[in-house]
């Protein structure tokens, strides 16, 4: 019976367990979105042997930033300082993914180039998603302007030159963050997505923007290092969708037929950091196994016993873990020998220093 200490084949790799940190925004670059050394200390503490990391959510371009503080990879120097973490990563034997991001309308004015509405498939603002501001104020997102077809193929073009910079910093892979109301899940989502041109109406069409953006990481890298992360029925940033089954089926079976390399899917139960239905079952990555015959990663308030039995089930091939991967760096290890686990401190989550970043122990 698979578990989550065997063994798994993931794209040109071979991973050596199924305990994969999630990608986790910690809000710890402080100067112009450069990687720091503190930032590749806390990978490190987190990487074993034939492991996989998923980098924190990295911006691809100056239009989409969601947040101040957050890293990038778009700069000489961005990428520069990226290399530190990548080189601790490996020398620890482990596997390190960036998470490409784009905010879009889940942006603000002040955190746009020239202070322009920030840019969105269609201008709706989104209700209840606010962004944190330079001088650390959370303030509402206003509304976002509608991107014009130029706009759009600029902005996948962007994600092909955040993937080649990546493989400059040293990186695995890639992961297209498609999920929690961000730019390529608000083309997806038809409460999000009003257009009516070639990127908008049926799912074929809302689907386009992330299946080009994957196709066009595909290109410079291999489809097999590129995946991307949904968060099917997941209210998260005010996005919805009239029939999320059809919506989400199809670009699992889109991205089947690809070969990506693996998809990366948040269980509906979890919204952001917070359990919205506490020790509900996971749907979503059960759903869609019959949809995507590749690597199946599932993500969202899971155990070490309900992440087995997903896996032995065959609901997933690997589990993400996120908050208990914050406060136990070694819980692979953990994991194996059933020990107790460190409770996290959501106070340091975003932002601060060293404290509740990288100051939690291993166990031994």
């Amino acid at each position: 019976m698979t578990s989550l200490f065997d063994s798994c084949p993931f794209g040109p790799f071979e991973l050596e367990h199924r305990v994969v940190l999630a990608p986790l925004t910690r809000m710890r670059a402080f100067d112009e979105a450069n990687p720091t050394e503190l930032m590749a200390k806390y990978y490190e503490q987190r990487a074993s042997r034939g492991g996989l990391l998923i980098s924190e959510a990295t911006v691809i371009s100056p239009s989409g930033f969601p947040h101040h503080n957050v890293p990038a990879v778009y700069t000489p120097s961005q990428i520069r300082q990226w290399r530190a973490t990548t080189d601790a990563v490996h020398a620890k034997g482990g596997l390190i993914y960036l998470q490409l991001w784009h905010g879009g309308r889940t942006s603000h004015p002040k955190l746009q180039p020239g202070e322009q509405a920030p840019p969105a498939p269609s201008a709706i603002t989104p209700k209840g998603a606010g962004s944190r501001l330079p001088d650390g104020t959370q303030v509402p997102c206003e509304q976002p302007r509608a991107m014009d077809l130029a706009e759009v193929r600029s902005t996948i073009a962007d994600y092909a030159t955040a993937t080649r910079n990546a493989m400059d910093a040293g990186f695995d892979g890639v992961e297209v963050h498609s999920a929690n109301g961000y730019l390529p899940d608000q083309f997806l989502q038809d409460g999000s997505n009003h257009r009516t041109d070639a990127y908008g109406g049926s799912v074929e069409n809302r689907a386009r923007f992330v299946i080009e953006i994957v196709e066009a990481c595909a290109d410079v890298i291999g489809m097999d290092r590129v995946g991307v992360r949904i968060s099917p029925q997941n209210p998260f940033n005010g996005v919805s969708d009239s029939d999320p089954a059809a919506t989400f089926g199809y670009v699992a079976r889109e991205m089947n037929s690809r070969k990506l390399g693996y998809l990366h899917v948040i269980e509906p139960r979890v919204r952001g950091n917070v359990d919205h239905e506490v020790g509900a079952a996971p749907v979503a990555a059960r759903t869609l196994r019959s949809e995507f015959s590749g690597p199946l990663m599932a993500a969202g308030g899971f155990t070490r016993d309900s992440g087995n039995a997903l896996i032995a089930e065959g609901g997933a091939d690997l589990v993400a873990y996120g908050r208990d991967f914050i406060s136990n760096p070694d819980l692979p290890e953990r994991f194996r020998q059933n020990l107790e686990l460190t409770p996290y401190d959501r106070s340091t989550f975003y932002g601060g220093d060293e404290t509740g970043y990288t100051t939690y122990p291993a166990a031994t």
